[in-house]
């Protein structure tokens, strides 16, 4: 019994290491949290339903947004419609431009990156519950008593719908009052405490208790954004939007609304969730262009002895009447010819790089032969007189006679060169010879 206990634990634990990671993990780790929503939502809850949109959608591109936010210091005096139609040339998604009509808006996203990134990655994973965090927040502001309308914001409440709809529109709409609020203080006693709203206090506004406002923004045509509650989702005014932009960002509608697309093309950043990363990586821009690339017949009106498929055509029978089989040859790589040749292709590169190296270095090789040639020399030269000397030296020890008159010759030969000391020390070494 404990030897079949024993290999059913050992077939469990075989198929554990097995399995994908996927099956313990889940995309949770990618998502946000309710208290999350809440605590990146509430900065922005309260505003206007057009430009709360609009901040939606551009916070789904942070790398514009950054530029934008550059672009809005360098230009304090811009804003309004005028603003965004200076900002046409530059490459960033139209909702981007359009906050540069509101200098305060791109302040506060550009004090917290990480918040903008954190809002896009939220709204691009699931718009739905987005849009539902913000009516629970409005609720909630609402029920305080912070929450009404103003000689700035005009608030109304759905309430066919279950639960209720509030909406935030200017109460005139060609000018725009951006609201400035505590989130601990205006939606009451905040319910998560280890996930505080992130305040936004503009320079030079005073803190007050419930919602204020600055100075309205004029515009006409920067505000073309809307929330669809009901949908969850937001949506594009198609009048507005393309009074403002260029021609190369119209858009092409028969209705007077339309659903809000995220462009990848101008996210130059990676998303966050695996479900935003399946759907938009596989549409990057220029999908459809790399098509001409592969062969493919991108203009059926040209005719057909021009089309890439008749050209690729044309090719292959050209290579087969060669003798050359593109069909085989690939077979060919995929097996063991392949490594075969791939073997020596390899060989050829690594002798190739020698040849390189032995041909780059021959000089300095060449340097380093003759030094060592000549080194040789002269040590065989130094050997050779060194041993010439010992020789010398040693030659007379087996006369006695002759050593000793050799000694004394160089005893007196260093005397004349002022070695007097020396001299006598030798003299009496010799006597005591």
């Amino acid at each position: 019994m404990k030897k079949f206990t024993s290999i059913i634990s050992t077939l469990w634990l075989m198929i554990l290491c097995f399995l994908p990671m996927q099956a313990f993990s889940s995309d949770d780790n990618s998502t946000f949290s309710q208290a999350e929503l809440d605590q990146m939502l509430a900065p922005i809850a309260l505003y206007p339903d057009s430009l709360l949109s609009q901040i939606l959608m551009a916070s789904t591109y942070p790398a514009n947004v950054a530029e934008a936010v550059k672009w809005s210091k360098s230009n304090p005096k811009q804003e309004g419609d005028a603003a965004v139609k200076a900002v046409q040339n530059e490459s960033w998604d139209p909702s981007v431009m359009s906050l540069v009509a509101f200098p305060q808006v791109l302040d506060m996203m550009g004090e917290k990156p990480d918040w903008v990134q954190n809002v896009g990655d939220a709204f691009l994973a699931n718009p739905e519950t987005v849009m539902s965090s913000i009516q629970n927040l409005r609720r909630k502001a609402k029920e305080e008593g912070n929450l009404k309308t103003t000689q700035e914001q005009t608030v109304t409440i759905e309430q066919a719908s279950s639960p209720e709809i509030i909406v935030i529109e200017p109460a005139e709409p060609t000018v725009i009052y951006v609201p400035t609020y505590n989130p601990t203080i205006v939606y009451g006693t905040w319910w998560y405490p280890s996930y505080p709203p992130y305040y936004y206090n503009p320079v030079g506004s005073a803190i007050v208790a419930g919602i204020s406002f600055g100075i309205g923004v004029g515009i006409v045509n920067s505000l073309w954004g809307g929330c669809n509650w009901r949908r969850g989702d937001v949506d594009i005014d198609v009048n507005r939007y393309n009074n403002i932009n260029s021609s190369r960002n119209k858009i092409n509608a028969s209705n007077r609304k339309t659903n809000w697309k995220h462009n990848n093309n101008n996210r130059r950043s990676p998303y966050r969730d695996r479900t935003s990363q399946k759907k938009f990586n596989n549409k990057l821009g220029g999908a459809d262009k790399r098509k001409d690339f592969r062969g493919r017949d991108t203009n059926k009106d040209f005719g057909s002895r021009n089309t890439r498929d008749a050209e690729r055509k044309r090719a292959q029978s050209s290579l087969k009447n060669h003798g050359v089989d593109p069909a085989a040859a690939r077979k060919t790589l995929s097996g063991t010819g392949g490594d075969k040749i791939r073997s020596q292709v390899n060989n050829i590169d690594r002798n190739r790089g020698n040849n390189f190296n032995s041909g780059s270095l021959g000089n300095n090789r060449q340097t380093r032969d003759r030094a060592k040639a000549s080194n040789l020399s002269q040590n065989r030269s130094k050997n050779f007189s060194q041993n010439r000397s010992k020789n010398n030296s040693l030659s007379g020890i087996s006369n006695q006679s002759r050593s000793s008159s050799n000694f004394n010759r160089g005893s007196r030969s260093r005397s004349s060169f002022g070695g007097g000391g020396r001299s006598r020390g030798g003299g009496r070494r010799g006597g005591r010879r």
